[in-house]
């Protein structure tokens, strides 16, 4: 009898179905057994360049040797041109080597073995100033310092415009959230989405309608001019940071990809329309050390490791939106009562709070038992779900950069050395901001609490003032910093609300929407 298969599922990835093996457990044989019994032309090369989109290299593999040879050497690209602006031309020559475990087959391509590289200079090291690079530098400098690992899961939220064909069954303004058909009528496409991101990545946790719904885009943009919008979300499961950031860069990838074979146009800019909701890309974090979740202390309630977090969050948060809010609409979603942060602060399970400790089945297990008298066996889970929540980011995110400041963040959070702190340690300041109920309807209590900036100029600003928080130990190189800073300079929207608030009510309205649909696909 047959061995049974590891991989059978569904939606398992279908490398590892094919060879019975996990992703981390690729080796090259395995490729080229890949590259012939499924008639494999090319293998395609994928790496995030410096706007933090993925790029891709097609090499046609007509013989063995050619294909040994682009899996064990890569490929040389032009450095100049990914990393413009930072990479002089007189020195631009890059390596461009495949990980074997991001291997998987194109659903655009069926001919095309598909992997994401990794950027090596001319000496064969990891090179500095590459936005993944840079995360994994931040994650080996965490891990040596505190034994712990960090693991985080993204939100991704996106609006998918489409044409009106179907008048009937119609949905309304700020009531999409877990809408269901015939109300959502993106539900195909958002299957096919959540197939492909869950068959490349593993790692999907669940996917649905969300708030924001604009039943007729009014801009001057021809390609979203009078389109339905749904807001959509796919969120994924936690995964080590390093591996999260390539997930939901790969995400939305696929996303776009799909939207596109729809005829139908993705985009997650942090703010599509006035009084609706904006696309966030929130992360959630945990610690772990030995592969077991240590967010939960022995009361129940939130650790001192996962405080420490917090408190290193908090340190970090206005600068974070350096990476994380990297266009001027993000600060048109960063405004009370949009369930968007505006202070600093954290709490538990509360929305209007910068971070946030949701629900994380700490206190009970196995609820089921409770509604189905008839299940009784026990399951055991893996260990704590307990995360905390960091909400400020959106849509224009840098995403590699923003992950990597946030464990730059953690990896602050649990220094000894005093002289990293200027006035409070992380655990002081997890104590001073924590704040209970609706921040936004306690005046008192806003005028106590720091401020995120309200501007892509005032965050470049904060940038170069805290840079060494993200250049210690060498970790983001200071190229990579001022870039950063004159990418939000050039935004030129310091005083964006005085101006907004000045103009006529028409007018107003027509510059907001110039502002939120100029930047559609950014990143």
């Amino acid at each position: 009898m047959a061995a049974q298969k590891k991989f059978s599922y569904a939606l398992s990835n279908p490398l590892s179905v094919l060879l019975d093996k996990a992703p981390e457990e690729f080796e090259p044989e395995d490729f080229l057994k890949v590259i012939e019994t499924k008639n494999i032309e090319r293998i395609t090369f994928h790496y995030t360049a410096l706007d933090g989109k993925l790029k891709e290299l097609k090499l046609p593999v007509a013989d063995r040797y050619q294909a040994e040879c682009i899996l064990a050497e890569g490929e040389r690209v032009d450095g100049s041109q990914l990393f413009k602006g930072m990479v002089d031309t007189a020195l631009s020559d890059l390596y461009v080597v495949p990980v074997f475990k991001t291997a998987f087959l194109n659903p655009f391509d069926e001919n095309s073995l598909d992997f994401i590289c990794r950027y090596l200079t001319k000496d064969g090291e990891l090179a500095p100033f590459a936005l993944d690079n840079i995360l994994k530098g931040a994650c080996d400098l965490f891990h040596k310092n505190t034994g712990l690992h960090l693991h985080a899961l993204g939100e991704l939220e996106f609006f998918l415009l489409s044409e009106q064909t179907q008048k009937i069954f119609p949905a309304y303004k700020q009531q999409g959230y877990h809408g269901a058909a015939p109300f959502i009528k993106s539900g195909q496409i958002l299957n096919e989405m959540v197939h492909h991101i869950t068959q490349i990545t593993g790692a999907v946790k669940y996917a649905h309608s969300e708030v924001g719904f604009v039943d007729s885009v009014r801009s001057d943009l021809e390609e979203i001019r009078d389109k339905r919008a749904e807001q959509l979300e796919i969120e994924y499961l936690p995964r080590p940071v390093v591996d999260m950031a390539d997930h939901v860069v790969l995400g939305r990838w696929l996303i776009r990809n799909i939207a596109f074979k729809y005829g139908c146009v993705a985009t997650f800019t942090p703010k599509l329309e006035e009084g609706v909701a904006g696309n966030g890309l929130h992360f959630h974090l945990e610690l772990v050390r030995d592969g077991k979740n240590i967010m939960v202390g022995k009361d129940g309630g939130v650790s001192e490791p996962a405080r420490r977090l917090i408190g290193g969050l908090c340190e970090y948060a206005d600068s974070l939106t350096a990476f994380g809010n990297t266009v001027s609409s993000a600060y048109l979603r960063l405004v009370p009562d949009q369930e968007a942060p505006t202070r600093i602060c954290w709490s538990d399970l509360n929305r209007s709070a910068m971070i946030r400790v949701p629900l994380g089945w700490s206190n009970v297990r196995h609820l089921s038992k409770i509604l189905n008298p008839q299940d009784t066996k026990d399951f055991e889970t893996a260990g704590s779900r307990q995360t905390v929540e960091l909400r400020s980011p959106d849509g224009s995110a840098i995403i590699h950069l923003l992950l990597a400041g946030i464990v730059m963040a953690a990896d602050w959070s649990f220094r000894e050395d005093r002289t990293l702190f200027k006035d409070n340690g992380p655990l002081e300041l997890a104590e001073k901001l924590y704040v209970k109920g609706n921040i936004f309807t306690d005046k008192e209590l806003l005028k106590k609490l720091p401020v995120l900036p309200t501007s892509c100029v005032e965050s470049s600003r904060i940038l170069l003032k805290k840079r060494e928080l993200f250049e210690r130990d060498g970790i983001f190189p200071s190229s990579v910093i001022e870039y950063v800073a004159r990418l939000l300079q050039a935004e030129n929207d310091e005083f964006m609300n005085k101006k907004l608030v000045d103009l006529p009510a028409d007018d107003r309205l027509l510059e907001t929407r110039r502002i939120m649909h100029k930047d559609l696909h950014r990143h």
